[in-house]
């Protein structure tokens, strides 16, 4: 049986970045990835957009790593030559009744440590965008959008470079622990078994399938899955801003704001739709809700000029209606086994972390 100082289960951008950060510090890393791809889940069904770490509440993972990815992310990108672009974003008050909400909003931010953000007046923000329906903005400069793909090449290569080893199509089964570390099982078209001192579960929305595969696992230490469906829809024709926008968040998310790709595409969302199985399809008459929510700031959007894009599900570790948790590092004093990390709930902003959170777990 073969022994790997490392296992990392699941390739996409966390994944990716763990693996890179263990082969950086030495460690001889594997990372076992089902699909015959990186990167096939919620890493490309996202908004790529660089967070700044506005909204997260002070001192959880969630902000502390998000204001701390956002600086290493665009160092990353600089050095390794991934399509980014730091174009800024505006967080709208739309009315004059959404002004107290924009300054709670400047107060999180200002005690997340959030660089280069600068409150708007009316005139300010039309001066920027001015097809903006506006009393007032947050700009944040240290908003951008990034190549997702193209980062997860970059993360890979790197990993790579530095001794790890990618496998695909090998999907985990079912692990158990030994007198010599963890034993992984794996599928796939050449099934293997992989004793490693210690395993990194980074599956994303199969995290917790990964998790409950391990025996010895402390009962009632994995946390259940809600899968929250976001719908992106694009613009026909130009975009019509030259920044992200966003509205004051609405209960559930951040509301549906419009972001831009490196090409210029301007698309919409997301909205939040709770399921209870995987589904990526968008609804062409969920769009309706959509025209009502755009227009709140931007009351120029044409008839007809939105049309599906794409779908993303987030791992979410709270139902409707409840408060959103921080990111889980769950380590063997919650669970029990010996080696095991687990990931869970890494959503909005794991991108932008990646960095950040691969530091935190490998360390």
């Amino acid at each position: 049986m073969e022994h790997v100082e490392c296992v990392v289960i699941g390739a996409g951008v966390v994944g990716l970045a763990l693996a890179r950060e263990l082969a950086l510090r030495g460690r001889e890393v594997v990372v076992l990835e089902a699909e015959d791809r990186v990167g096939t889940g919620i890493s490309s069904r996202n908004s790529e957009v660089i967070h700044a770490g506005i909204y997260y509440p002070t001192g959880s993972l969630r902000a502390r790593l998000c204001v701390a990815g956002n600086r290493a992310l665009y160092a990353f990108c600089a050095a390794h030559g991934v399509a980014h672009r730091r174009c800024g974003k505006l967080i709208v008050a739309a009315a004059e009744s959404d002004l107290p909400a924009l300054e709670r909003i400047r107060a999180q931010a200002e005690a997340n440590g959030v660089p280069d953000l600068r409150w708007l007046s009316a005139a300010e923000a039309l001066a920027l965008e001015p097809r903006l329906r506006c009393q007032g903005a947050l700009h944040s400069e240290g908003t951008g959008i990034i190549d997702s793909h193209g980062l997860m090449r970059a993360l890979r290569l790197d990993a790579e470079a530095h001794g790890a080893a990618v496998v695909l199509k090998s999907p985990v089964l079912g692990g158990r622990p030994t007198a010599e570390g963890l034993e992984v099982r794996v599928g796939g078209d050449e099934p293997m078994t992989l004793r490693a001192d210690q395993v990194f579960n980074a599956a994303g929305l199969g995290a917790q399938a990964v998790a409950q595969g391990f025996e010895g696992l402390r009962p009632g230490s994995v946390p259940a899955l809600h899968l929250a469906k976001g719908n992106y829809y694009s613009l026909a024709g130009a975009a019509p801003f030259s920044r992200l926008v966003y509205p004051i968040p609405s209960q559930g998310g951040l509301g549906v704001h419009l972001t831009l790709d490196l090409g210029g595409q301007a698309r919409f969302g997301p909205d939040v739709e709770w399921l209870d199985r995987e589904d990526y399809d968008v609804d062409p008459r969920r769009a309706e809700g959509f025209y009502v929510e755009i227009r709140r700031y931007w009351p120029g959007l044409p008839d007809g000029a939105l049309q599906p894009a794409y779908a993303g599900i987030r791992p979410k570790l709270h139902g409707p209606g409840k408060p959103a948790p921080d990111f889980v590092i769950q380590r063997e004093d919650a669970h029990g086994l010996s080696g095991l990390v687990n990931l869970f709930g890494i959503e909005s902003p794991g991108l932008t972390a990646c960095l950040a959170l691969a530091e935190e777990v490998a360390g």
